[in-house]
Order: structure tokens, then C-alpha cells, then sequence
């Protein structure tokens, strides 16, 4: 992408050219798009191998693994469990602590962004959407994001109700987790099912309407220490609102407040909101350098 020349975005971009980016100087590098994907197909492949050949380095799925012999347990999963089971082995509370602490202090939902293999899929599925829809075959369909929470108590009234961890009969995460790690399944035609929602339907839909994984993980990352940081050399083009996963966090980049954080003698502010993923989209197309990660307890160290 060149954001500097044109303010390309990754809406409007080839999809390939996506995952490199520019300095003003013109040097080349790889955007955070092409180090996420990166990062998550390097972890699916340490859970492949380590099944496949047994290096026993990441043994399991994204619902319970072992890194190293260090038990690592999904939030979500161990709270489901406990509320059908009533039930609460010490190996999954220690997981789920390991877990929790890490995504405190690298953000919450960066985890769908970072680890999710359906993340990369979505992204895939988002491209076409968006095609489609700039080539009038498809209408944009979208709905309040809130509903995300309505989504998550009825998967827990489920647990309790049934004794079962009902979600994960249809939990997409851990079906593509299972698929890549042992092989295939049938179960892996549900992911078509919603990927093809996605495309046709509603953009992003599953990861922004239904996911209870992704809304746990959103309630640790609103007080997680890794943020991304807006600065006052924002021009307010909005293009980060035209990449961004989940726009409702990125409010603060509109220009409206601009007279108040004037008034207030504000010149750098954290995106807060628990449903910012980190994927640093905003931080690839930005021509202003107005967004960028930042450390929040940096000046405790």
C-alpha cells in the first residue's frame, strides 16, 4: 500500500498489496496485516506438527493446549465447563490464569486478531464482501454490535440449563482449530456455512454479532495494558474507520472533539474500547502518523 501518495486503503487496495507497506522514502516493509497472518499460522502450525511429528511443543487446540508442558485453557471454555459441571480441575484454573494474565497485559481481543484461524478466513471472506457490495450485486448489512453480549449470556444460560458446552458444537473457532491440528471432520462444512454468510450476507459477521470467545476476551482487553495511542497529528480523513474491524472504538479520531481536547490540553488519548482487536489496520493506512501501539504501564518500568 502506499498511503503516503494516494492514502490507498485496505478497502480499496488489491488484496495482496495489503500486506506490505511504505515509508515516506519509499522502503518496503511488512504491514501488520502480513505479520498477524504471520503469527497465526505459525501457532496452527506448531499445533499441527506437534500432533503430527510430536515435538510436543503446542500440544492440543485453542480450547485447551500445552505450550512447553505450561497448560494454556480458553476463558471461555473453563467458564462454560464450570457452569455444567460445577466443576473446577487446578491444571485449567492455573490455564486460564496463564491466559488471562498474558491477554492483560497484550490486550484482550487480540486474540481474534493474532491467534483466530477463522480471523484469517474472515479477512478472505471480507475482501469478496466488499467487492460485491462496491459492485451493487450485494446490499452492506449491518447491526447494533451489542448484541455480541446478548449472545454471550445465552450460551451461558445454555451451559447451566443443559450441563453441556453447548457452544462448542458449533463454535467455528475450535472446529477450524480441531480441523488444522487433527484432520479433517465434517463439522468443518458449518465454517463454509458461515463463511459464505459472511460473504453474501453481513461483513464479519460471526466475529461481530455472535463470538462469546472473542466478547470474553474484549472484557479482559478494555483495562489490558497494550493499547493503540491516537495523537493530535490526526487530520481526522477517517480512513482508519474504513479498515477498522470494529469502527465504533476509533469515535475518539473524529474531528468533533478536537475544541474539547483543545480546551483540555489533550494531545494523545488510548483507544479503550473492549472491542478493539489490535490488528493495527488502523496503524497501516495511516498517512499522518496519528496512531501507532503503545505500552499504557511503560512508565511503571
Amino acid at each position: 500500500m502506499d498511503k503516503w501518495n494516494n492514502r490507498e486503503t485496505i478497502k480499496n487496495s488489491t488484496f495482496f498489496s495489503t500486506f506490505f507497506d511504505k515509508t515516506r522514502e519509499g522502503k518496503v516493509y511488512f504491514s501488520y496485516r502480513m505479520k498477524r497472518w504471520i503469527v497465526v499460522i505459525s501457532i496452527h502450525l506448531l499445533f499441527f506438527l506437534s500432533f503430527a511429528i510430536d515435538i510436543q511443543t503446542l500440544e492440543g487446540t485453542l480450547n485447551g493446549s500445552r505450550f512447553l508442558g505450561f497448560h494454556l485453557i480458553d476463558p471461555f471454555t473453563t467458564i462454560q465447563m464450570f457452569l455444567a459441571t460445577y466443576h473446577m480441575p487446578v491444571n485449567i484454573i492455573i490455564g486460564t490464569t496463564t491466559i488471562i494474565v498474558f491477554y492483560l497485559l497484550v490486550g484482550g481481543r487480540t486474540y481474534c486478531s493474532w491467534v483466530c484461524p477463522y480471523g484469517i478466513l474472515s479477512e478472505v471472506g471480507e475482501k469478496i464482501h466488499n467487492f460485491l457490495v462496491n459492485k451493487k450485486i450485494i446490499k452492506e448489512r449491518k447491526f447494533n454490535h451489542r448484541i455480541r453480549h446478548v449472545f454471550w449470556i445465552i450460551f451461558m444460560i445454555l451451559a447451566i440449563t443443559s450441563g453441556y458446552l453447548v457452544f462448542e458444537t458449533f463454535n467455528i473457532v475450535g472446529i477450524m482449530s480441531r480441523f488444522i491440528t487433527y484432520g479433517w471432520s465434517l463439522a468443518i462444512s458449518w465454517v463454509l456455512i458461515v463463511f459464505l454468510i459472511e460473504v453474501f450476507y453481513s461483513r464479519r459477521a460471526w466475529c461481530t454479532y455472535i463470538c462469546p470467545i472473542g466478547t470474553t476476551y474484549g472484557y479482559i482487553g478494555k483495562v489490558s495494558a497494550l493499547r493503540v495511542q491516537w495523537n493530535d497529528n490526526c487530520d481526522h480523513c477517517m480512513v482508519c474507520h474504513d479498515v477498522c474491524f470494529e469502527n465504533q472504538v476509533l469515535e475518539l479520531t473524529k474531528g468533533k472533539y478536537d475544541k474539547e481536547r483543545k480546551e483540555k490540553g489533550i494531545k494523545t488519548q488510548y483507544i479503550t474500547g473492549a472491542d478493539c482487536t489490535l490488528c493495527g489496520r488502523c496503524i497501516d493506512v495511516c498517512h499522518s502518523d496519528a496512531l501507532k501501539f503503545d505500552f499504557r504501564l511503560k512508565g511503571l518500568i
